[in-house]
């Protein structure tokens, strides 16, 4: 299903969701459906192409992580955060970098139970090689929105990810 029809179905069902559930607030439910839509969009969009390149949006989502860190580390906790998957999810991940040399995993230095997941030069070596065939698919994905509008949607949903940290304290 294309982005259009995704929104046309989105149409089409509010209201009739709205009536059936009358207890849920109307604009904030559309807000979630549309954020759920446009991530699943945005994945959809990169999925080609990662395939092509060997990796996963989240493999070289968390291999960009690393290599940006400090260190080259993060736990596996953070890697889950800063991509924006699960942690099971990527446990998988972690287990497919390891296995293709990109990254190690070692226990913690302070709590052995704990891990650190260290970029390796392979891996530096090929996230740069393939970065510069993400940075175009990469623009092209906002191409339909000029810069004010893409400073506003930066705007916004940096605000809306603090608003979801403050809800769970509300």
């Amino acid at each position: 299903m294309r982005g259009i029809e995704r929104l046309r179905s989105i149409e089409r069902s509010t209201e009739p969701l709205a009536k059936a559930l009358p207890a849920l607030p109307k604009q904030q439910t559309m807000l979630i459906r549309l954020v759920r839509v446009a991530a699943y969009g945005l994945g959809d969009y990169f999925t080609s192409v990662f395939n092509e390149l060997g990796l996963t949006e989240h493999s070289y989502h968390a291999l960009c992580v690393l290599v940006s860190s400090d260190k080259g580390r993060a736990s596996p906790s953070e890697l889950s955060e800063l991509v924006g998957t699960s942690r099971p999810n990527m446990s998988r991940v972690i287990v497919e970098l390891e296995k293709e040399g990109y990254a190690s995993r070692e226990a913690g230095a302070l709590d052995g139970r704990r891990s650190v997941i260290t970029i390796t030069k392979r891996g530096r070596d090929v996230v740069k090689k393939l970065t510069p065939s993400v940075a175009g698919p990469a623009a092209n994905a906002f191409a339909d929105l000029d810069e004010e509008e893409q400073a506003v949607l930066d705007r916004l949903l940096r605000k809306a990810i603090v608003s979801f940290d403050e809800a769970k304290f509300r």
